[in-house]
């Protein structure tokens, strides 16, 4: 975790996979509580600088609102996205706002980017036995930095 905060210290965004089957997501008020832990004694009265997030919960939900954010993102997370993205094209072309040819990178990726509010990572951290880039989108993580 000491790590994860020298690295956040420089970035706006920072991005955390984990694929530990939902360990750390079903656990994430325990996983929050330590990350808050290190932040306050990493970083002492700037810790209020710094957010923490899951992706997929409420926003009410985040417990400090400022400039950096820490996403902590889960294999299953992508999947619900990609849903919503592919279902509001489906409406979109039943309503004949959109024809089925129009569907491209740049039109999933805002479709995508409506659903998830986060921008592509600039440090993706990963933790776990898997080396795979599975649940980012390859236009997303061209020029992120994997760890």
């Amino acid at each position: 975790v000491s790590d994860l905060f020298c690295s956040i210290l420089y970035r706006s965004w920072l991005t955390m996979q984990l694929f530990f089957k939902g360990i750390f997501k079903r656990n994430n008020s325990r996983l929050m509580d330590e990350i808050l832990k290190q932040q306050q004694e990493l970083l002492g009265r700037d810790c209020s600088k710094y957010t923490v997030e899951f992706a997929n919960q409420d926003k009410a939900d985040q417990v400090l609102n400022c400039q950096s954010t820490l996403k902590v993102l889960s294999p299953e997370d992508g999947k619900a996205d990609i849903v919503k993205a592919a279902q509001n094209f489906c409406q979109l072309v039943a309503q004949q706002q959109r024809t089925h040819t129009d569907l491209d990178v740049n039109v999933l990726d805002n479709l995508l980017s409506s659903t998830n509010g986060f921008p592509d990572p600039d440090l993706v951290l990963k933790f776990g036995p898997v080396d795979s880039t599975l649940g980012f989108l390859p236009w997303h993580i061209r020029l992120t930095e994997i760890m």
